[in-house]
């Protein structure tokens, strides 16, 4: 029996199987994406040189490939189930699956290389994706431009024959189209309208179309051509979009000043490589009796952290997936014991009670999903340290209530307009505990270059209960004065970022950064990495360029202010220092600095910096030493040995 906290008291964070949840709390989605590049002269050519730095200096193709290439390093990690393929198209040369290994005879699409099988990505496939970037030679033979047009049509049947063979019972399924044609099909109407049949095949299928378009300096991509026939916007009903593309994707550019072909497809392709993952699917949303829609809960801010997804085996030649299998055994006997023979029990005055699973699940039980509105209230009622809690992302769906869309649309509308929040009794899912929710209408949030960041929709606030609360403690606080603030005021214009916007993105966590680059070095095989690279380092060089003199002439003026109120204060401030109590009264006294051990250490300290081994000290030593000197002892020993450094270089 094991003794647990009864059911009620328990923090329920399971799911039901049938829903395969994977480790991030999100529905397990498995994804197949499958890269379209075309290879012709215009993609194969390198931009003009405009004298700048930061000018590309690469082909549209090398760059897509790069972008295909850091996908499938970061997928052998962070997705191992997902599969990533590479189509070209418009080669001189054709590949396709032999008859061997297809079963089906030999299928020829003339201009279309399959360079990577639609697959879970191997160490083997990420070698030889990294040798056609990086190898010219092995480039010159492969990424050869056909000097016929290649069909549209071919390579979308091409396609659904790679996802129907490879991948045909996949959840998520999508075709990433990179190509600088707006028009391959201008003077062929037949091929044009073959291609628009070969794309609602794709359709009907579940396969998704992304295009990326690359535009020129001396001419914009023009979707309106060719490709808004074969490629649909997006829909409450896909499964990969939750909220409409209320904004045209910006083309990529290539060619200009500041503006890298390679990072903006990157940006691009990262925002759609991952399909947003249901929380929870078609739950109600109670407006008023008997007036329900249905509607599909999304959580988009969550802490990002390293999660275990499978056991390695690194005792054989090769890392492998091990997989693992767990049994419980008896005590007494050491025999293998049955699920239906374990039962919990839980203490109630000193004694055990044990419960059924049926008995567990109705204590548990405390009604079906629902979102079920109770009141309205205006949204300056709710205060900023209500939220506690990552909240909710919830957009219609259609499944459940025909006619929810539109239901949720009017909804969200007059809630935006009148500034109001629904006050909800929310139950995301079975076997959770309900709490009192705020659903707030948010706004759609674009960023520079008109990339949706921020979908618009509703927002699911959990509230805090009474409990949750804490008051802050009391503390004497005294105003800076006038002065002070001033010369702060200074500092901050001086060190604030371009265009006073911090983007979260530029600065990815340090420490799970280093996770992915080991596991990524063990499955390529590669050398083990010295150091992680940690952006977010402050740049102490540009920060004393800046602000340097003004930081050192406030903390001369703090150091007035603070001597100045010192001596304002009467002898029973809480600024003076109280005597030692009795119970400290027979502790030694710190060492001061007429101490003649603490002398010698400085001594000691001396001669190592010296003879720069100040990082052979130990701990205790250099504490001791910044103690003496009458500075900051706190922090880890690289801290304390720069600390020690900094102390002779001034001198």
């Amino acid at each position: 029996m094991a003794d647990e906290p009864p059911p009620w008291q328990q923090q329920d964070d399971t799911y039901e199987e049938e829903e395969d949840i994977d480790e991030t709390g999100y529905k397990s989605v498995k994804d197949a994406v499958l890269f379209a590049i075309e290879i012709s002269e215009s993609m194969l050519t390198p931009p003009p040189s405009t004298g700048s730095k930061k000018a590309d200096k690469e082909s549209p193709a090398t760059a897509a490939l790069k972008c295909a290439y850091h996908m499938m390093e970061q997928r052998i990690i962070s997705n191992p189930r997902d599969m990533i393929g590479i189509l070209l198209y418009g080669t001189k040369e054709s590949k396709f699956y032999g008859e061997e290994e297809s079963g089906r005879g030999n299928l020829s699409y003339p201009h279309c290389y399959l360079f990577t099988d639609l697959d879970v990505p191997a160490a083997d496939d990420v070698k030889k994706l990294r040798s056609l970037v990086h190898d010219e030679e092995e480039a010159k033979q492969i990424l050869v431009p056909s000097k016929e047009r290649v069909s549209m049509s071919n390579v979308l049947f091409c396609a659904n024959q790679i996802f129907s063979s490879k991948a045909p019972n996949f959840s998520s399924r999508r075709l990433f189209i990179v190509t600088d044609n707006d028009d391959p099909h201008s003077k062929d109407k037949g091929l044009r309208s073959a291609a628009t049949v070969r794309a609602k095949d794709l359709y009907d299928l579940g396969v998704i179309i992304e295009l990326f378009p690359i535009s020129r300096p001396d001419q914009e991509f023009d979707r309106s051509k060719f490709f808004d026939d074969i490629i649909y916007r997006a829909s409450p009903t896909d499964p990969e979009a939750p909220a409409f593309a209320t904004s045209q994707t910006k083309s990529s550019t290539s060619g200009g000043d500041g503006i890298s072909l390679l990072k903006s497809l990157l940006s691009s392709i990262n925002s759609k490589s991952v399909p947003r993952r249901a929380l929870f699917s078609n739950v109600p949303l109670e407006i008023g009796p008997d007036f329900k829609i249905s509607v599909t809960g999304y959580l988009l801010f969550k802490r990002q952290e390293p999660a275990r997804s499978c056991y390695v085996w690194l005792g054989g030649e090769e890392p492998q997936i091990a997989k693992g299998m767990t049994t419980q055994m008896a005590d007494d006997s050491a025999r293998e014991v049955e699920k239906w023979e374990i039962r919990k029990a839980y203490k109630f005055g000193g004694e055990q009670i044990s419960f059924t699973q049926d008995e567990q699940a109705s204590l548990r039980h405390f009604g079906d999903p629902t979102i079920r509105i109770i009141g309205f209230k205006p949204l300056s009622a709710l205060p900023i340290w209500a939220s506690i809690k990552h909240p909710t992302f919830i957009y219609p769906s259609e499944e459940g209530f025909v006619g929810s869309t539109r239901v949720f649309s009017a909804l969200y509308q007059t809630l935006l307009k009148k500034k109001k929040m629904a006050l909800v009794w929310f139950v995301p899912r079975k076997n959770a505990a309900p709490v009192m929710a705020a659903m707030i209408p948010g706004k759609e949030k674009l960023d520079e270059d008109g990339e949706q960041m921020i979908p618009q929709g509703m927002w699911i606030l959990p509230l805090p209960f009474a409990d949750d609360i804490r008051q802050n403690p009391e503390t004497n606080l005294i105003t800076a004065p006038e002065t002070l603030v001033d010369k702060m005021r200074t500092i901050i214009q001086l060190l604030q970022l371009p265009k006073a916007h911090y983007d979260p993105q530029r600065y990815p966590n340090p420490s799970l950064q280093w996770h992915y680059r080991i596991l990524q070095a063990l499955a390529l095989d590669e050398d083990l990495p010295e150091k992680p690279e940690d952006k977010t380092i402050p740049k102490y060089r540009q920060i004393d360029k800046r602000a340097g003199d003004h930081v050192i002439d406030w903390g001369e003026e703090l150091e007035a202010q603070y001597r100045q109120i010192e001596a304002e204060q009467p002898a029973t401030s809480t600024l003076v220092k109280r005597p030692a109590s009795r119970s400290q009264e027979g502790k030694p006294s710190k060492r001061t600095k007429t101490d003649p051990d603490a002398a010698g250490a400085a001594d000691e300290v001396r001669m190592h910096y010296q003879k720069g081994t100040v990082n052979k000290l130990t701990v205790a030593v250099l504490k001791e030493f910044l103690q003496f000197q009458g500075l900051p002892a706190t922090g880890k020993k690289a801290e304390l040995v720069e600390r020690v450094e900094e102390y002779f270089e001034k001198k």
